[in-house]
């Protein structure tokens, strides 16, 4: 039983809670936001929605879907050790969540541009933040995907202190105080 736990049970937890922070994070946003923000992004009759934002919650989903596989993996206790050879691809995929920001800036800065070229002659202050509204989105999903994708290696991190603490084993005391980017990487 005790195996079983360690080696299937708590990986596959430690796995399904970055899907669940997702969920809870999109559910904790305001109601009238999100419905703004969906409104904006998804296609529309005739049109294709944010280009910028499909871009960024694309490449930021299949990161985090490869992400949790890893995770998976990096999380099987096999013994003595865990298994490592997923430890540099997630420690990757880990660090090119901090795209993510610069992406949803970037999508930010050119709808901006956009929408102060639309405008000619004299606007009312309302008209101007409608048409700036729609702007904010690319950041929004630069920030959640930026969110999103640093979870997994966080939560492998976690999982194997615990996996190593119910398995009777201690984690090396230098593994709490490398930097992230050096805590997934195999020690020779």
């Amino acid at each position: 039983m005790r195996r079983t736990l360690i080696q299937t049970v708590l990986p596959l937890v430690f796995c399904c809670l970055p899907v669940l922070a997702a969920v809870l994070i999109a559910v904790a946003i305001p109601g009238q936001a999100r419905d703004f923000y969906l409104e904006r992004v998804l296609p529309r009759e005739g049109g294709r929605g944010s280009p910028i934002d499909w871009l960024i919650l694309g490449l930021g989903a299949v990161l985090f879907v490869l992400q949790v596989m890893l995770s998976w993996s990096a999380m099987q206790w096999r013994g003595t050790k865990f298994n490592t050879p997923a430890d540099k691809w997630l420690n990757h995929l880990a660090q090119a969540a901090e795209w993510f920001p610069l992406l949803g800036l970037l999508g930010t800065v050119a709808a901006i541009l956009q929408t102060f070229s639309s405008i000619t002659g004299t606007v009312a202050p309302e008209q101007v933040i409608r048409l700036y509204a729609p702007a904010i989105t690319a950041t929004g999903s630069g920030l959640y995907m930026a969110l999103l994708n640093i979870f997994p290696s966080w939560v492998v991190q976690l999982g194997r202190h615990l996996i190593l603490a119910l398995g009777g084993g201690e984690a090396p005391m230098d593994d709490l105080t490398l930097p992230a980017s050096e805590r997934l990487t195999e020690r020779h």
